[in-house]
C-alpha cells in the first residue's frame, strides 16, 4: 500500500538510539539466560526500583487490557540531551507502534522544532518545550493531542547516561563513514574506538554533515549497535545487574519489568518488520523563532499510519 511504501522509503532515517534502554536490557538478559535467578531478580529490582515511575497522563488499566489482548501499543520515546533526564527539553520525540498481529513495528519521528499547542498551557510553541514545562505527563498529553492518538507507555533516556554506560563497558567500536572533528576529538573514516565522551561528541555533530539530522541519527544508531555488541560479550554480560543499575540512574519509564517480559514474549517478532518515518513539513521563522510547520494533511497521514 502507498503508506507502507512511504514508510519503507524512510528506513535509512531511523532514530534507533532512543530504543537503547529496552534493547540493552533485553540483549544483556538473553546473553546470560533467565535461568540465572540472582541476575533475574537483580535486573527486576533495578527496573522496578529505579527506572519505573507513574504518570497521570496514561490509564494503566487500559494499557494492561491492551497488553493482555495483544492489541497494538503506542510507546512515546523521549530523548533528553541534558545533565539530567529529569530536566531539559526532549531532544527527540518518537512514537513507536507495535503491531503483534502483523508482526510489524513502526517508528514515527516528530521533529523537535515542530510547532504545536502545549497541553495544559494552551501556548503554541516548539513541541519539545512540553517536557521542560511538565515532564513526561505534559509531553504525553501534547503528543496525544497533536496526533489524535492514545499513548500506552513512555520511555525517557538521558543521552549522557549512555556515556556513563560506555565507560563502564570500556570502549565501543564503530565504522565511521564521514571524517570530521568535534569537541577535542578527530574522527577519521574507518573502524574507530570510542569512550563515553568521544561517543557523545560523535553523535552530537550535525553542522559538518551534509545529511544534517539524518546523518546524526545514523551515527547514533552505530553507537547503539556498538553498545549492544560490547555489552553482550561474556565479560560484560555477567555484569548485567551493574549495567542496568547505570541505566536506572538515567532512564524513566512506566513499563514494569513484568510488562517488559510480556513485550519480549508477545511483541518481539514486530522488530522483524521495522518501518521508520519522519513527519514532513517546512521550516519557517515566526517572530524571529524557527519552527517546523507540519500541515494538517500530514498529521492525518501520520495518524492513519499509526492506527492502520
Amino acid at each position: 500500500m502507498t503508506q507502507r511504501k512511504q514508510r519503507s522509503s524512510q528506513k535509512k532515517k531511523r532514530n534507533w538510539w532512543i530504543l537503547t534502554p529496552l534493547i540493552i536490557i533485553i540483549a544483556l538478559i538473553l546473553s546470560v539466560g533467565l535461568y540465572a535467578v540472582y541476575i533475574f531478580y537483580g535486573v527486576k529490582n533495578n527496573v522496578d526500583g529505579q527506572m519505573y515511575e507513574t504518570v497521570s497522563a496514561i490509564d494503566q488499566n487500559v494499557t494492561q487490557k491492551k497488553l493482555k489482548d495483544r492489541d497494538n501499543l503506542n510507546i512515546l520515546l523521549l530523548g533528553i540531551d541534558s545533565e539530567s533526564a529529569d530536566s531539559g527539553r526532549s531532544d527527540a520525540l518518537l512514537v513507536m507502534t507495535l503491531r503483534p498481529n502483523e508482526d510489524e513495528l513502526s517508528l514515527i519521528s516528530i521533529p523537535r522544532d515542530t510547532r504545536a499547542t502545549i497541553a495544559g498551557r494552551g501556548t503554541v510553541e516548539k513541541i519539545n518545550h512540553a517536557y521542560s514545562y511538565g515532564g513526561p505527563d505534559m509531553s504525553i498529553n501534547t503528543v496525544e493531542d497533536f496526533l489524535g492518538i492514545d499513548i500506552d507507555y513512555y520511555v525517557r533516556i538521558n543521552m549522557n547516561g549512555l556515556a556513563e554506560l560506555i565507560n563502564e563497558l570500556g570502549t565501543i567500536t564503530v565504522n565511521n563513514e564521514l571524517e570530521f572533528s568535534q569537541g577535542n576529538y578527530h574522527f577519521p573514516v574507518g573502524q574507530i574506538e570510542l569512550d563515553g565522551d568521544m561517543a557523545l561528541n560523535y553523535v552530537r555533530m550535525r553542522k559538518q554533515d551534509p545529511a544534517g539530522d539524518f546523518g546524526r541519527t545514523e551515527r547514533q544508531r552505530k553507537v547503539i549497535e556498538g553498545i549492544i555488541k560490547e555489552g553482550a560479550t561474556v565479560a560484560n554480560a555477567t555484569r548485567v545487574v551493574q549495567l542496568t543499575d547505570i541505566l536506572g540512574k538515567n532512564m524513566g519509564t512506566n513499563i514494569e519489568f513484568n510488562d517488559m517480559l510480556t513485550l519480549m514474549q508477545h511483541y518481539r517478532q514486530t522488530i522483524e518488520n521495522f518501518e521508520s518515518y519522519q513527519m514532513q513539513g517546512t521550516g519557517t521563522m515566526i517572530d524571529g523563532i524557527y519552527y517546523y510547520i507540519v500541515p494538517d494533511e500530514e498529521i492525518e497521514n501520520v495518524r492513519n499510519m499509526i492506527e492502520s
